[in-house]
């Protein structure tokens, strides 16, 4: 014969409540210094931000005046040694 298989109650069991929490309990103590560092913090990283941007705003200024220098010398040298070319070879 078949035994028979015990079934799950298909409604869920309500846990027992406990006793309701004062103010005092769920609030934790106040550190008196912990807000003026979390302002030091945003201030430090909103500082180090703008020292980001403007640090790449100068790298950037920085490459293309050095591209510009390399490539007048190229160009003064390439003219000078075409000069010399002709000069040379009598062209």
């Amino acid at each position: 014969m078949l035994k028979s298989v015990p079934r799950i109650s298909p409604v869920a069991h309500i846990a027992p409540t406990t006793a309701p929490v004062t103010a005092s309990e769920e609030e934790p103590p106040l550190d008196p210094e912990a807000v003026e560092r979390a302002y030091r913090l945003h201030r430090a990283r909103r500082a180090a931000k703008e020292k980001r941007h403007r640090e790449k705003r100068w790298a950037s200024l920085r490459f293309w005046l050095v591209l510009v220098l390399v490539a007048a010398v190229a160009a003064a040298l390439a003219a000078r040694t075409l000069g010399e070319i002709e000069r040379v070879f009598g062209l």
